[in-house]
């Protein structure tokens, strides 16, 4: 007899795939050019040289075996050694390499996080608007994911629905900032008063609430500005992140979990995640990305594309009538709908070949997410289209 909890969840299909499957099929028809695609986050800039040039520089000089073989069970060491170098120089923290689990993406590195700190039947609590895969990530660990209502003033975090939601079967708190489908960053305030409300939740209740932070977007952060630290400002964070938007590297699924050296029971989380591994059969990221990785930690694309965008987006939409929170990084936008029906809404948007996604999957009814890493060119040629979208059909 076939899994049915899996045959179920065909009959939820992710929104974003099938409106990026339907822009693929409309680009057929008018050229993908005259489609303004703004459903799916696959990074536009490409990988930068030095990760370019490593690659070329390991395959041509170093031992094949090396770079093909299996990875240790807990990652390459060397991987682990500059990851961990790198985050105590850029952030003030004391890594080391047993600290650092690669994983396949930053999807890998949640999973892994996840069960590690949790048992089944146990809660986790996450802030909307939320990644909605953190369902499956969740609730395939026997979890029981529950979301806190958003704060729609400033997408920070609503912490009077999240003190009532705490309790004693809340094992962890999962975070994302910079946040999809958002693009808020969390403040040192905000990540102040949340790590002091879970340190007096733990003690309230006896056991740690631990928190696990995922940040792939951590670089992209726009007006001169930077991303806060989350282990900075509590003890028992598990970091999880990806090299796909920093790196321009999402098909390459690599990315890792840092467990915070000052969490409970640091000294064996890591080698709990290759346990875990063998139940999930993850078995490490490529060696040869690993490897390749390591030699360029500190790199990162071109990602200036996405201020420009953001900018060029906020500014029409905010000239339209749209209420909208203006983005502190990642490259995404969430703004209110012209209708209460965000549904309704972005359907009736693919008549201007405008794709939108609706946010109810992410937690935000009523508000609609534009991932605009795209073309500049093609951001610009979108706006006229905006435009007489919401003139035509909603009077604005």
């Amino acid at each position: 007899m076939i899994n049915e909890q899996y045959e179920r969840m065909l009959g939820a299909k992710n929104i974003i795939r099938v409106l990026s499957e339907f822009a693929t099929e409309r680009g057929r028809e008018i050229g993908y050019d005259n489609v303004f695609d703004y459903s799916l986050g696959n990074p536009s800039v490409p990988a930068p040289e030095a990760f370019t040039k490593e690659m070329i520089r390991l395959l041509e000089e170093e031992d094949p075996m090396a770079l093909h073989g299996y990875s240790p069970t807990l990652g390459n060491p060397l991987f682990k050694e500059r990851i961990a170098e790198s985050l105590n120089r850029r952030f003030g923290m004391n890594y080391t390499a047993g600290h650092i689990f690669p994983t396949t993406g930053a999807a890998g590195a949640v999973a892994h996080a996840v069960r590690a700190v949790t048992k089944p039947g146990d809660r986790v609590l996450t802030f909307a608007p939320y990644f909605p895969e953190y369902n499956p990530y969740v609730t395939g660990a026997g979890l029981t994911l529950e979301v806190v209502p958003a704060d729609r003033e400033a997408f920070q975090i609503n912490f009077d629905a999240f003190e009532e939601m705490l309790g004693d079967d809340v094992a962890a708190v999962l975070i994302n900032t910079p946040n999809n489908p958002s693009g808020a960053v969390y403040t040192e305030e905000t990540l102040t008063r949340l790590a002091a409300m879970l340190t007096d939740a733990s003690k309230k209740y006896g056991h740690t609430v631990f928190l696990l932070s995922d940040e792939p977007y951590r670089e992209i952060v726009f007006d001169g500005m930077a991303a806060p630290y989350v282990s900075k400002y509590y003890d028992h964070t598990l970091s999880c992140y990806s090299f796909s938007k920093s790196l321009s590297l999402p098909g390459e699924r690599i990315g890792y979990v840092a467990v915070n050296p000052a969490c409970e029971k640091a000294e064996v989380i890591v080698p709990m995640c290759g346990q875990i591994s063998r139940g999930l059969g993850h078995n490490c990221p490529p060696s040869l990305i690993q490897i390749a990785v390591a030699g360029c930690t500190d790199a990162v694309s071109d990602l200036s594309v996405y201020e420009t965008n953001r900018n060029l987006l906020y500014e029409a939409l905010t000239r339209l009538g749209y209420s909208v929170v203006k983005p502190g990084g990642t490259f995404y936008i969430l703004p209110k709908a012209m209708e209460e029906d965000s549904v309704a809404f972005c359907e009736k948007a693919k008549d201007y070949d405008l794709i939108l996604v609706p946010a109810d999957g992410f937690g935000a009814p009523g508000y609609f997410r534009m991932a605009y890493c795209i073309d500049t060119d093609k951001v610009r040629r979108s706006i006229p289209a905006l435009e007489r979208f919401t003139k035509e059909v909603y009077g604005c």
